[in-house]
């Protein structure tokens, strides 16, 4: 930690991408009948990923890694910040109590979808782990304690959850826009269905909605957070006692239909 705060590089990349994408602004696109909104954060995360090593070679591994140890801590300044948003939302949070709870439900429709499309383009363990869940902390610490995270199982959770944090995040905020466009969902659902217990992501995705519904801005940050909460309590039981047992149990029904025999033990 203490070489991460003495990196005085990293630091002014940081500054120079807030300020870059400050300037940009938020950019607002007219499409059918909504709008497709652009936020700063997506700039900051697009441009950053193109000087890391793999592309312009602005910051090198040793960069990264003492970047990577500030992540948690300016995330609980955020977290801190939303949660002073949540109390004086309290009661209004409280009557979508059931439905912020149902939602956790919505985990099993990952792997309904991701195992059969994992499997299709050939990984075959590895779906299990990848498609369980959203694949976060909590669930590759799941991951890792059940199946270890040499076993392919653990090499599924852990791509999808290098992909999330390099893409999650764009992912997310385009998605929250492109949804509003319908007007099929409510903002609030949209909010809710951003806590997936990634605090970076449900950001994104709240910063969207926020810029397109000025007028409940702080309804949908306070709903953003309170889910990603519950995600981040209930989110591990879940995939423990539910997603995972369902996820073996419909790969072994793939396996048999697409290899034509059960799974070799």
């Amino acid at each position: 930690m203490l070489d991460a705060i003495k990196n005085v590089k990293i630091h002014l990349l940081v500054l120079a991408l807030v300020a870059v994408s400050e300037l940009i602004g938020i950019l607002k696109f007219e499409v059918g009948p909504g709008m497709l909104v652009l936020i700063p954060m997506l700039y900051a995360v697009f441009i950053g990923t193109f000087l890391g090593p793999k592309f312009l070679k602005v910051v090198n591994d040793k960069d990264m890694d003492h970047a990577s140890s500030l992540v948690s801590l300016t995330l609980m300044l955020l977290m801190a910040r939303y949660g002073t948003l949540v109390g004086p939302k309290f009661f209004e949070i409280l009557k979508a109590g059931p439905a912020l709870i149902l939602q956790e439900f919505g985990n099993i429709g990952t792997l309904l979808i991701g195992i059969p499309i994992a499997m299709f383009l050939g990984l075959k363990r590895e779906s299990i782990g990848a498609a369980h869940s959203i694949a976060r902390e909590p669930n590759v610490a799941l991951i890792g304690d059940i199946y270890g995270l040499n076993s392919p199982e653990g090499r599924g959770v852990m791509g999808v959850y290098i992909c999330g944090t390099v893409f999650g995040t764009i992912f997310f905020g385009l998605t929250a826009s492109f949804l509003s466009i319908f007007n099929v969902f409510h903002p609030y659902a949209l909010a809710m269905a951003s806590g997936v217990g990634s605090a970076s992501m449900m950001t994104a995705t709240v910063g969207s909605l926020s810029a397109i519904y000025p007028d409940m801005a702080e309804q949908i940050q306070a709903f953003g957070v309170a889910s990603n909460t519950l995600s981040g309590l209930d989110g591990v039981y879940m995939s423990m006692l539910i997603a995972l047992p369902m996820s073996n149990k419909l790969y072994k029904v793939l396996y048999r239909i697409k290899y034509g025999k059960p799974e070799e033990a």
